[in-house]
């Protein structure tokens, strides 16, 4: 398994990496937008998204994953 601190590295990275396109598409002339448009819109903005929430609230949504098999075992002992 990865550590934390790698994982999170990685993670950074990606973000800062796939905003190059996202840059070059704000500034670029108005001629060059129809060129890659519609990669940068359904790919590298939807990336830069999940990653950033990635980067700010993963801990939750890992602890969420984490406690829901144990919550199934324990609801179905019960049952």
């Amino acid at each position: 398994m990865m550590k934390e601190t790698t994982r999170r590295s990685i993670v950074r990275w990606i973000h800062l990496v796939l905003s190059i396109p996202i840059l070059g598409y704000i500034y670029s002339p108005f001629d060059e937008l129809p060129k890659y448009a519609d990669r940068v819109r359904f790919f590298f903005v939807p990336v830069m998204i999940l990653s950033g929430l990635w980067m700010w609230k993963g801990h939750l949504l890992r602890r969420l994953v984490s406690k829901r098999p144990a919550e199934q075992n324990a609801a179905a002992k019960f049952a």
